[in-house]
């Protein structure tokens, strides 16, 4: 403090212009650990692509999750506001535009209305205990092909069954199926080398032409602690099916299923390099679908090329692990 003739005052308040105040809160010496924590987070954000895959698939861990890092952003933002950083405040800034310019398109509703047709597809889960349950979820859906995985052969006569009626026509193979109100032909297994049946292809006759329906589920993922993302069957098998797709001869093709990843993990970029989302184009939020009772990742997938989506949504849980997923087509 000093003392003057007049009143007693702080040193930096005597500067009417605030620059004491910007000091206090540009200060290097605040914030430091935040602002360079809100660095790493933009780092991983702008370039989760260079993360390597060759240590436990750490890339496609990440990417698998990408999204949730945005939660990160408040929690900085708020600790930088209570320190008082602003440096650390615009670190934190920083990953919340890269952030929004990765993800930002999926907020917004991008329904056009319905198409022409609807298509589903939902992994059943073989240890479902209320396969009538799902039966009626998929007739009340309005779906006109609907595409399953993970079926037992148990359950395979329950679906034939219980679906019958909506949907007269069907094919299962190994442990995928599909059923349609339209004419199914021309149904073949694609090998992925699971060692048994999990992909097909078939031809599904609509009233305005014929559509290349592919119906997959991809090996499954496992994150452990001493081999870390363990993907490496599932990164073959998704090679082979894009490659059955990009030989496809019809220029209307649909690929559902179970995919065991997100569109951003790369390692599928066999499949999602050359088919478009529906989702992503026609969607509203991410559309997670795994697991059922709190999703974080939307691991099945509604693909397609040479087909329009007009709007794409996850439907409520039933009893099994996924939630099924529909999107509505015009050609």
């Amino acid at each position: 403090m000093v003392r003057a003739d007049g009143p007693v005052v702080l040193a930096d308040e005597r500067t009417g212009d605030g620059r004491g105040a910007a000091r206090r809160w540009f200060s290097w010496r605040r914030g430091r650990v935040l602002t360079v924590l809100g660095l790493l987070l933009t780092l991983l954000l702008v370039c989760h692509a260079q993360v390597p895959n060759g240590v436990g698939n750490l890339g496609s861990l990440l990417e698998t999750f990408l999204p949730w890092l945005g939660l990160a952003v408040p929690v900085l933002l708020a600790l930088a506001l209570r320190r008082r950083a602003g440096i650390a405040v615009l670190a934190a800034l920083l990953p919340a535009a890269v952030w929004l310019n990765l993800f930002g398109a999926l907020l917004v509703d991008k329904s056009s209305g319905p198409g022409d047709f609807t298509v589903l597809t939902h992994n059943v889960a073989a240890a479902n205990d209320d396969p009538q349950g799902t039966v009626r979820m998929l007739t009340a859906s309005g779906a006109q092909i609907v595409a399953l995985e993970e079926v037992s052969a148990d359950a395979a006569r329950t679906y034939s069954a219980g679906l019958a009626a909506a949907y007269p026509y069907h094919a299962v193979e190994g442990t995928v199926g599909l059923w349609s109100t339209y004419p199914i032909d021309g149904v073949s297994v694609v090998d992925i080398r699971m060692g048994w049946t999990r992909a097909f292809r078939a031809e599904v006759t609509t009233p305005k032409g014929p559509v290349a329906v592919y119906v997959a589920h991809l090996p499954s993922v496992r994150v452990t602690f001493d081999t870390g993302f363990t993907a490496g069957r599932r990164d073959v098998s998704a090679r082979l099916l894009g490659d059955a797709i990009a030989h496809e001869p019809l220029g209307r093709v649909l690929l559902l299923g179970d995919l065991n990843g997100t569109m951003n993990d790369r390692s599928l970029a066999p499949i999602t390099s050359q088919m478009r989302s529906a989702q992503g184009a026609a969607g509203d939020g991410f559309g997670f679908s795994w697991p059922a009772a709190f999703p974080l990742a939307r691991i099945d997938q509604i693909l397609s090329k040479g087909l329009t989506p007009t709007d794409s949504r996850t439907l409520p849980a039933d009893a099994s692990d996924h939630r099924a997923v529909a999107a509505d087509y015009r050609y």
